[in-house]
């Protein structure tokens, strides 16, 4: 087996340690041998990344950047929780992601048990490792109100508007949102099936299990799309994108792109501030709120596989209601004041 060149390795013991993830894969290691943390790190990434490539990819980045340089060359029995939670304190990264760190040194040890290179019969170390903040945003999402969606629109363009239209009727992720094909949809029943999304341009399935799901289409949303389809696809196959790249032929958008070149200017000609993709998805979700939508169906609509992630991070109390409860709550507890 190939291990490298010597471009990658400029010592013989650099080729060595690179060696070692393959070794552990074929022998098990004796009871007195100390196994080094960026062997376990490289098996890891060779053999056990998740299957989705955005995953996969974010999980390399955090391992490449940040977890080997720290800790290649040290023995995994040697990594212990106040050493990695002194270590995440100093990473100059935001709460959320040291967490995101944190939980992939976890994943890391518990292959490192099963891979019976420490002992099986002992709890996870990082379960002891602690990140302040790492559960907190640290800003509110934003979220518009119909008239202000409906002022974004008149700074936008076709095919864009429509792109914003269908991601604030249906709340996709603007992954979800470029991987829809005319075949997804179902004019008949009035369906749409969210079955895939790109992520750097790359097909893949849906982020969750719980993702992939038909979603009811309102007829004048289907009426909408049929007659930018018109216009802009009047021969377009099932396979063909509802939104193709205008510089890769058979290609769908980019919508980090198109959010950089189109929605971020647009909302601040607007005077509405940074508008983002995920932005609508948050509206959906409290616009459904203030409706007073049944919990259950506001959560099957968002597609989320646990309902307090609907509640907890989608959803914010539009300010009327926050108002109005306030009254209520006011009225009741003031005295009644007399008159005359």
């Amino acid at each position: 087996m190939i291990v490298g060149d010597v471009e990658h390795y400029l010592t013989e013991a650099e080729a060595w340690r690179a060696a070692e993830a393959f070794r552990l894969a074929v022998n098990t290691p004796k009871p007195t041998q100390e196994v080094l943390f960026g062997a376990l790190v490289d098996r890891y990434i060779r053999e056990k990344l998740p299957k989705r490539y955005s995953t996969a990819s974010k999980y390399r980045s955090w391992l490449v950047h940040h977890v080997k340089p720290k800790w290649a060359h040290v023995p995994i029995k040697k990594v212990k929780p106040l050493l990695v939670e002194e270590w995440l304190t100093e990473l100059d990264l935001a709460p959320k992601s040291k967490g995101h760190v944190r939980s992939i040194m976890h994943i890391l040890f518990n292959w490192a048990m099963k891979w019976e290179l420490i002992d099986m019969d002992k709890m996870n170390p990082m379960n002891l490792v602690r990140v302040e903040g790492s559960s907190k945003r640290l800003k509110e999402p934003r979220t518009l109100t119909m008239r202000e969606f409906l002022l974004l629109l008149e700074h936008l363009q076709e095919p864009i508007r429509t792109m914003c239209v269908v991601a604030a009727c249906l709340g996709l992720r603007a992954s979800e949102l470029v991987g829809l094909q005319w075949g997804d949809f179902d004019w008949q029943s009035l369906q749409v099936h969210i079955q895939r999304g790109v992520v750097i341009g790359r097909v893949d399935e849906v982020k969750t299990t719980n993702s992939n799901r038909r979603l009811p289409v309102h007829p004048e949303l289907a009426q909408l799309l049929l007659e930018y389809k018109s216009k802009t696809a009047p021969n377009a196959k099932e396979t063909d994108w509802l939104f193709p790249s205008p510089y890769r032929t058979g290609g769908p958008r980019w919508p980090w792109t198109v959010q950089r070149d189109y929605l971020v200017p647009a909302g601040i000609r607007a005077g509405l501030g940074r508008i983002g993709w995920h932005t609508f998805r948050h509206s959906y979700s409290t616009l459904l709120r203030a409706l007073q939508v049944d919990l259950k169906v506001h959560q099957e609509l968002l597609r989320h596989a646990d309902i307090r992630t609907t509640m907890n991070i989608y959803t914010q109390a539009v300010p009327d209601a926050l108002r109005e409860a306030n009254s209520r709550v006011v009225q009741m507890v003031l005295p009644k004041r007399k008159i005359g």
